[in-house]
């Protein structure tokens, strides 16, 4: 069972997809309470390899009240766990032109902080406008289709 506590808003809009990875978070106590209570975000976030390890960069997750002086910073990198083998084949995917690493949503899966992370390589214009067209025409053949049944 998941429990989405945030996605990434324009990650479909600005990036052409390619591959989506399951990830783990090495979070901290006080951060785990702030994503159950769904203070978290990732719209200005991005997954960067140092090191032949994942981190994602410039997530949100709020300080969490009742942690005191014990709290987390809210904007701290987050450790992200991948097998060797999803590793490696990242490094090899990202080292070509124009590939990135982009969080598309965070979320429990068996109360299991999970983020996924997509492999992608970012829109022209010109292709966002081609998006725009193509959804257009399918909307007018939906409506056509419900007029004539």
């Amino acid at each position: 069972m998941e429990k989405v506590i945030c996605t990434h808003p324009r990650a479909k809009r600005d990036y052409v997809i390619e591959e989506k990875f399951e990830a783990g978070i090495v979070l901290k106590g006080s951060e785990v309470k702030s994503l159950r209570a769904n203070q978290a975000s990732i719209k200005e976030s991005f997954a960067m390899l140092r090191d032949e390890e994942v981190f994602l960069v410039n997530s949100y997750v709020a300080p969490y009240d009742a942690a005191n002086n014990f709290n987390h910073d809210p904007r701290r990198e987050r450790k992200l766990l991948l097998n060797k083998r999803e590793i490696s084949r990242l490094i090899g995917k990202t080292q070509i032109r124009g590939f990135t690493l982009v969080p598309t949503r965070m979320y429990f899966k068996n109360s299991r902080a999970k983020v996924e992370i997509a492999l992608a390589k970012g829109k022209k214009f010109q292709d966002k406008r081609d998006d725009i067209k193509k959804r257009e025409a399918d909307r007018e053949m939906e409506k056509a289709l419900k007029r004539r049944y």
